[in-house]
């Protein structure tokens, strides 16, 4: 949402979000509609004919909220409660939509950026999350991630048909509907989804079968020019072989989250 880049490196400008530098440090408490991101989204050319490819976008899970609350009457937060949260007994997660709280005890975040030519760094931990909207507005713990990812490819939340479907990932990334589907480098794969958001960020892998998992909670000093690249897949990476190929540092045994 705070940019579109293009396959020849360029790209078009979108809300201020953490790759504008102090324009998003000065409205990070700014509330966002839903619609709004929506409008913004479409308002772009398209990058492809529906069906012809595929692109990972947050604005797509925007879209399945206002789904959902149109279909359901209430609204997603209501929903994820009743259908999610409440029976899976999740009580350290919490969508806050355009609240800027965060229940303690917490992780700080901290945000890097250049003024006049010098760089300052600023703790950004309260934020209104209302610009990335359900694309990753919610707050969770590493316990809460182990929950959820186990029962989710446990088959306790979808029925068995639409979690194969989920779980059938797109050839060109090995994307399914909403998780990635990874090889562990040792013959196996693992069913995964992390995410980052201004200083914040988590890792959540599980097996096919919700038997072993790997949850991490992240904080770190984000700037304009930070992305999950070559050195962070790197980590993760190894990270995934110590705890899902028989290593000892790290290791997750049984249903116990590696943390």
């Amino acid at each position: 949402m705070g940019r579109e880049y293009y396959d020849d490196g360029t790209f078009a400008p979108g809300i201020p979000a953490t790759t504008a530098g102090q324009e998003w440090v000065d409205n990070r408490f700014k509330t966002y509609l839903p619609e709004d991101l929506v409008r913004l989204a479409l308002s772009k050319p398209a990058r492809f004919e529906p069906g012809t490819d595929w692109s990972y976008a947050n604005t797509n899970y925007v879209l399945a909220r206002l789904l959902i609350e149109k279909v359901s009457g209430r609204s997603v937060a209501e929903e994820m409660q009743r259908l999610i949260l409440g029976p899976l007994g999740l009580s350290g997660t919490v969508a806050p939509t355009v609240q800027s709280e965060i229940p303690e005890p917490h992780a700080h975040a901290y945000y890097r950026y250049e003024d006049a030519g010098l760089q300052k760094t600023v703790d950004v931990t309260r934020q209104n999350p209302s610009w990335i909207s359900s694309g990753g507005d919610m707050i969770s713990t590493t316990q809460d991630l182990h929950t959820f990812i186990s029962a989710l490819v446990g088959g306790k939340l979808l029925p068995a048909p639409l979690l194969a479907e989920m779980c059938t990932p797109h050839p060109k990334v090995g994307y399914g509907l909403g998780v990635f589907v990874q090889d562990t480098g040792c013959g196996g794969t693992v069913i995964t989804h992390n995410g980052g958001m201004a200083g914040h960020a988590a890792l959540m892998y599980s097996t096919p079968d919700g038997g072993r998992t790997l949850t991490a909670s992240l904080n770190y000093v984000d700037d304009a020019a930070l992305s999950l690249g070559a050195a962070f897949q790197k980590a993760t990476q190894r990270l995934v072989k110590e705890v899902f190929c028989g290593g000892q540092a790290g290791s997750a045994d049984g249903a116990e989250p590696a943390q």
